[in-house]
């Protein structure tokens, strides 16, 4: 199934584990999207701040030392309200923190090719507000429901 969103749609990537950011980075310009890359919730914002392109989606580790994905997420909104916001965590309580906000959710380690679906699930939804809620959440085995959820 092909997918309609276009292509070379800006991502901005958090995580302040540098092999996962560019791990993660090269899946997804690999994707055909556009990637800028930030180590800490500091950096995010201040790449946010001082580029005038639009940031289509913002994929952020959940548990970082300065502030958490999903605060930071909040924060980026305030400027940017059209962008949607997709978290990752490897550890077994960034799942608890992502339900109270309701944004869409991938567990890691993840395959290339599920990242990437799910990323552009979440671009594709009308939603920008973005609860992405369950139909975006990796814990849900969509194949195993018939892609209900």
């Amino acid at each position: 199934m092909e997918s309609s969103i276009q292509t070379h749609q800006t991502i901005l990537i958090v995580d302040d584990d540098e092999a996962v950011l560019s791990l993660v980075g090269g899946i997804l310009v690999q994707a055909d999207f556009r990637v800028l890359s930030a180590s800490s919730p500091a950096a995010a914002l201040n790449l946010s701040n001082d580029s005038r392109e639009e940031i289509n989606l913002l994929l952020s580790d959940v548990d970082m030392p300065e502030m958490s994905g999903p605060d930071l997420g909040q924060e980026l909104k305030k400027a940017r309200p059209n962008m949607h916001v997709m978290l990752m965590s490897g550890g077994s309580n960034g799942s608890l923190l992502v339900l109270n906000y309701g944004w869409a959710f991938i567990q890691k380690p993840f395959l290339p090719v599920k990242l990437v679906q799910m990323i552009r699930n979440v671009l594709g939804s009308p939603d920008r507000s973005q609860p992405g809620g369950q139909g975006f959440d990796s814990r849900i085995d969509r194949e195993n429901t018939g892609g209900k959820t």
